[in-house]
């Protein structure tokens, strides 16, 4: 069992990728392993991931094992079939090359991601039932204090104009971190309310499920 305060985490935004790299064909393992040409990724690298494969795209992975040839994303599990249909899931590796720190965030509101039902009844029913069918879009809003001179805004305000998914993470404290691919929506002005923090609100509508390396 154990517990932690969110104290003393940061949020970053990626800042700037490496080209695209392509991968022709990519495993159902228990982490899947991508077969490129020249490939020249390293450990530990962050990729946003685009796929054809509805649940890995725009998903943000880290790399396990790499070679020229061949990439293994961590913990990204690829055996079920029905979700991962073999032979179609090929797409590209975008590597973050850099990250800028989103500082003087006052709060951080998640929405969605509630599992959705669909309502079954029989005639001969006395008390209905639910099937479980997909789960709500998702998003996050973080609330900064107003400053336009900071390192971030230029780079969440382009991502904002390019409207194209992006990688994000949040850094709790110790060694945790959750990868998220999104699109970002910056606020164009300051909420102004007397005697209160100048405010902007960075937008994420994420994309696919975070995803989390505890070390």
């Amino acid at each position: 069992m154990g517990y932690k305060l969110p104290n003393g985490a940061t949020f970053e935004h990626a800042a700037t990728y490496a080209t695209p790299l392509a991968f022709s064909a990519i495993s159902n393992a228990s982490e899947a392993v991508c077969t490129v040409v020249g490939g020249t990724l390293a450990v530990g690298d962050i990729l946003l991931v685009t796929s054809g494969w509805t649940a890995l795209n725009n998903k943000v992975v880290r790399v396990k094992a790499a070679t020229a040839t061949a990439i293994t994303l961590e913990a990204t599990d690829t055996t079920n079939t029905s979700i991962y249909p073999a032979l179609s899931g090929v797409g590209t590796l975008k590597k973050v090359l850099t990250w800028v720190q989103i500082p003087q965030i006052t709060d951080v509101a998640f929405s969605g991601g509630d599992q959705n039902y669909a309502d079954i009844v029989f005639l001969e029913d006395t008390q209905g039932r639910q099937l479980p069918t997909d789960k709500s879009a998702a998003s996050m809003v973080l609330t900064v204090a107003d400053d336009p001179t900071l390192a971030y805004v230029p780079i969440v305000t382009a991502a904002d104009v390019a409207q194209t998914p992006q990688a994000a993470r949040l850094n709790l404290p110790g060694t945790d971190k959750l990868y998220y691919g999104a699109y970002t929506s910056f606020s164009l002005q300051p909420s102004v309310a007397r005697n209160n923090l100048l405010t902007r609100t960075v937008s994420l509508a994420l994309q696919a499920a975070p995803t989390r390396y505890l070390s």
